[in-house]
C-alpha cells in the first residue's frame, strides 16, 4: 500500500521531503510505496490521520495536543532538536512594552493553533496573565508586520523568513525569544493502528526524515531557492530561517512529553481546550 506523508508549508523537514525521491527508496525497503498530500493549515493533520487521508505528519507543538483534546488517538514518532531561535515576538523599537506584562490589554497576532499558540500562552502564564482574558489573540495575515509598524497591534509572533525580513529590516525589537520560553520542536505524529502494527515502517519513515534534514543541511542556497520560488521572500532570508534550524530528529523524551503536558494544562486552564489531555496517552503501546 501507499504510505500517505501529510505535507504543509510550515514544516520544513516534510517540505523538503516531498521534493525529494528519500520516502521512497526508504519505504521501498519495507514493501511500500509513498504519496504525498498537501494541505495548507497543520492544525488539521489529527483529523487528516483520523480519517485516513493521510498516515503520518509533522506540526508544531500544539496540533499534536489539540488533536488528542478532539479525541484523535494520535501516537508521536518523533521531534526535532530544539529550535530557539525559529520564531520571535516582536514589538516597534520604540513600544512603551518591556517585557511579557506590558503585553495586557494589547493585541497580538500570531499563528492561532500553531506551535506560536504554545508560545504566546506559556510566556503569560508565567507572567501570571492569562491567554484567554488578558490579551486579544488574532489571527496573523500578510498585512500583520504593517499593523505592527503602525502600532495598530501591539505585538507579532514572526517566525522564519518573516522574522528573517522584519529584523533585517530594522525598526522592530525582539521581546521574546522562543527558545526562552519553549523548547519549539518540529512534532511528527501518526495514528496508533500504523505506530503499533507497522514499526517497520515507522523506522522506515524516521530514516527519510533524517535523510531530508541531512540534504536541507547540506544544501542552504538550493533549499532556500526552492522556498523562496514557492512561498514567497527572498532566498537570502529563507538561508538565513534555514540556518537557524537544527535539522536533526530526536527521540520522544520523557522531558518533550512533561513540556507537551505543561502545554496541555495551560489550555485547558485558558478555555483554549475544553477537555483535559493526557499528553503520555500518545505513546505507541509495545507488545
Amino acid at each position: 500500500m501507499a504510505i500517505t506523508i501529510g505535507v504543509h508549508d510550515s514544516n520544513p523537514t516534510l517540505y523538503y521531503l516531498s521534493r525529494l525521491d528519500i520516502a521512497a527508496e526508504e519505504l521501498a525497503t519495507v514493501g511500500e510505496t509513498v504519496a504525498f498530500h498537501h494541505y495548507t493549515n497543520g492544525v488539521r493533520t489529527g483529523q487528516l490521520l483520523t480519517d485516513g487521508v493521510i498516515d503520518f505528519g509533522g506540526t508544531g507543538s500544539t496540533p499534536p495536543v489539540t488533536a488528542q483534546a478532539a479525541g484523535h488517538d494520535i501516537v508521536y514518532a518523533a521531534v526535532s532538536a530544539p529550535r530557539p531561535d525559529h520564531g520571535a515576538l516582536l514589538v516597534p523599537e520604540d513600544s512603551p512594552v518591556g517585557d511579557v506584562t506590558g503585553l495586557k490589554a494589547g493585541t497580538v497576532h500570531l499563528a492561532i493553533g500553531s506551535w506560536q499558540t504554545h508560545l504566546i500562552a506559556k510566556a503569560l502564564d508565567d507572567a501570571g496573565l492569562s491567554y484567554a482574558t488578558d490579551i486579544t489573540a488574532e489571527r496573523s495575515g500578510p498585512d500583520s508586520e504593517k499593523l505592527l509598524r503602525s502600532g495598530d497591534i501591539t505585538a507579532w509572533v514572526a517566525q522564519g523568513p518573516q522574522l528573517a525580513a522584519a529584523l533585517r529590516t530594522g525598526g522592530l525589537r525582539v521581546l521574546i525569544r522562543t527558545g526562552d520560553v519553549i523548547t519549539d520542536r518540529s512534532v511528527f505524529f501518526t495514528r496508533r493502528d500504523l505506530a503499533e502494527q507497522r514499526p517497520d515502517v515507522m523506522e522506515a519513515l524516521l530514516r527519510a526524515l533524517r535523510r531530508a534534514d541531512a540534504w536541507a543541511e547540506a544544501h542552504y542556497r538550493e533549499a532556500a531557492a526552492i522556498a523562496a520560488d514557492h512561498q514567497g521572500g527572498t532566498a537570502d532570508d529563507w538561508e538565513t530561517a534555514l540556518r537557524a534550524l537544527p535539522w536533526r530528529l530526536e527521540d520522544v523524551s520523557e522531558e518533550f512529553l512533561a513540556e507537551q503536558q505543561q502545554a496541555a494544562d495551560i489550555f485547558v486552564r485558558t478555555g483554549f481546550v475544553d477537555r483535559a489531555v493526557t499528553v503520555a496517552d500518545a505513546v505507541a503501546r509495545r507488545a
